[in-house]
This record gives structure tokens, C-alpha cells and sequence, in this order.
């Protein structure tokens, strides 16, 4: 595993200044770099470990970037909903608790540390293997995708507030509202292709959403249905249903509180993306469809759907 040998271990160590921390675990995760958690692991190299990691990003005293990964998690959780409070805490790893000195940064990062040299990454000799760096989302592809999921689970009410519930009428084959139908089915339904464009999206660990909300450019939002993208609805909420009998891999679907009784779903699959609430709509990007918002509505059978996946997901402690 690149980066676990003594000399990066004290190397990072040494006065490192911490900027920002996340979470790895099967519940939380930068879902920037997977699909699911073993698939984030793997890209900084871990094993996926049940009870997962904390991943603390820093600069060492000659200003270069490191990724420390520890295995207490509680100790990283704390510092994260400390600041996220407006709450100062100073985070300390033990040495015991480090598993290994990861060489650069696997997420974007705004700041940096006063009083040292800008950013940059360890030197070959020190790093043993190749710096870490965040994944291209100048472009729209898997990154990009899963952090615009990410960002309308944020702020679900402003992206919610976007949809008119009247446009979900599923349409006729001459392309009008069909009469006496009361919202689009869980399948997509005849009109399900409500869109919105989609941010480009930031990693949270810049202290940045990314997004200038649905008012913003990057989010004017339009009742613009296709039929490719119905077809594209029902073919990807199929896929998600075969996730209730066949268990995916872990953190490929997760779930986390809302309010009320109510819990916000993040599913995500081969080119694709689900956000829901279990008592409202889902939202849908793909990788084929750039910078779009597919919109899911109500309907007789994605309660059910996400029921059934709210049930099976895997929840925070």
C-alpha cells in the first residue's frame, strides 16, 4: 500500500497542519471517488474495512500535501460535525490510530496552511508511489455525476421547489396530458423526464457546495420530457430494484435522516445516480445525459421502490 512505510508515516506526522477531514465508511463516503465504499477505498489503495476510516488532509512543515488515513473514525466525526457547528476543534491523531500517510490529496482543497510553502506534493523519495490527486470534474462524466447527486441532496428544498407536481400528468400519444390520471407511475411513467441542469459540483472538503442553487445558472429548471428519457427512467429504476434482491455492493445504496419519518436515499449504479426522499420524488443524472436532472415523480410505485430500498441501505450509527 502506497505511502505505509515509516519515512512517509513520520514524515506526515511531522507538524502536519490539518486543513480539512472526511469520512470513510460504508455509510459516508466522498462519493466523488465511487460508486460504493470498496470502490472509494480502492482508490486510495485501503481494504474496505467494515468499520471504515477517517481521512485527515493536511500540509507538513515544508508545505506538502498529505492524506493520513486512521482507524478512529469517532475521533474524525466529532472534528466534522464540531466544524460544521461553526465550532473550533483541534484534531490530533494519535500515532497508534494511523494506518497509513497517504502522499497528495484525493479531494479538492480551498485553503491551505498559513506559514508554510504552497500546497504541493511530497517529493518521490519521501511519497514511496505516486501523490493522490482529486478526480477530474472539469468534465461530465462519474465524478461530476455523483457530486451533482450529492449537491440536490443538500439542498433537497430548493431543488424541490423547482418541480411542479401538475407536469407529472403522464401524456398522451399525441403528446397532451392524459385525462383522469393522477401523476406519473414509479416506472418512469409516460412523463417522468422533468429536467433541470445539473452543477458541475464541488467536493464538500473545499468548504464549497459548487452550486449556484436552482436560482443560479446551474439551476433554471424545465419541464422538458423526452421519450429517451423515459426509457431512461424505467431502465435505471429497474436496475435499482434488482438491488432489493441481490444486495449491490456495500454503500451503493445509503440512507440518512430527513426529517419527520422521512429519509433522503443516495443510490447510485453503472452511469447513474438516484436521489430521493421516501415520502416525496426521486431525481436522476446519468452519465449519458450531461448536465440534466431527470425528475421521477410519486406515483403508485416508486414508494414502494424506495421503501424497499430504504430498508435494505446502509444508515449511519
Amino acid at each position: 500500500m502506497a505511502g505505509t512505510d515509516e519515512d512517509a508515516v513520520a514524515a506526515a506526522d511531522d507538524a502536519l497542519y490539518v486543513l480539512t477531514a472526511a469520512l470513510l465508511t460504508p455509510a459516508k463516503f466522498p462519493s466523488v471517488l465511487g460508486d460504493d465504499y470498496p470502490e472509494a477505498c480502492a482508490a486510495l489503495g485501503l481494504a474496505p474495512l467494515a468499520d471504515g476510516y477517517g481521512l485527515v488532509l493536511g500540509q507538513d512543515g515544508a508545505g506538502a500535501r498529505w492524506t493520513v488515513v486512521i482507524d478512529d473514525v469517532s475521533l474524525v466525526a466529532v472534528a466534522i460535525a464540531s466544524w460544521d457547528c461553526g465550532m473550533e476543534h483541534e484534531l490530533s491523531p494519535d500515532e497508534r490510530t494511523v494506518v497509513a500517510a497517504l502522499p497528495g490529496w484525493p479531494l479538492a482543497v480551498a485553503v491551505a496552511a498559513p506559514g508554510v510553502p504552497a500546497p504541493h506534493d511530497p517529493a518521490p523519495e519521501i511519497a514511496d508511489g505516486p501523490a493522490l490527486s482529486p478526480p477530474d470534474t472539469t468534465v461530465w462524466g462519474p465524478a461530476q455525476r455523483r457530486m451533482g447527486a450529492d449537491e440536490i441532496a443538500l439542498q433537497w428544498t430548493l431543488w424541490r421547489g423547482q418541480i411542479d407536481d401538475t407536469e407529472f400528468a403522464p401524456r398522451t400519444e399525441a403528446g397532451g396530458p392524459a385525462e383522469g390520471v393522477e401523476g406519473a407511475d414509479g416506472d418512469g411513467g409516460s412523463d417522468g423526464g422533468d429536467r433541470a441542469d445539473a452543477n458541475d459540483g464541488s467536493d464538500p472538503s473545499d468548504g464549497s457546495d459548487g452550486s449556484d442553487g436552482p436560482d443560479g445558472e446551474a439551476g433554471t429548471g424545465s419541464a422538458n420530457s423526452t421519450p429517451q428519457g423515459d426509457s431512461e427512467i424505467r431502465r435505471v429504476l429497474a436496475e435499482a430494484r434488482t438491488y432489493v434482491d441481490t444486495p449491490p455492493p456495500l454503500g451503493r445504496v445509503r440512507s440518512s435522516f430527513a426529517g419527520g419519518d422521512a429519509r433522503t436515499l443516495r443510490a447510485d449504479g453503472p452511469g447513474w445516480s438516484l436521489v430521493a426522499r421516501t415520502d416525496d420524488i426521486a431525481f436522476l443524472l446519468l452519465d449519458e445525459r450531461p448536465g440534466e436532472v431527470l425528475t421521477v415523480g410519486r406515483g403508485p410505485e416508486l414508494p414502494g421502490l424506495l421503501e424497499a430500498l430504504d430498508k435494505m441501505a446502509v444508515r449511519p450509527f
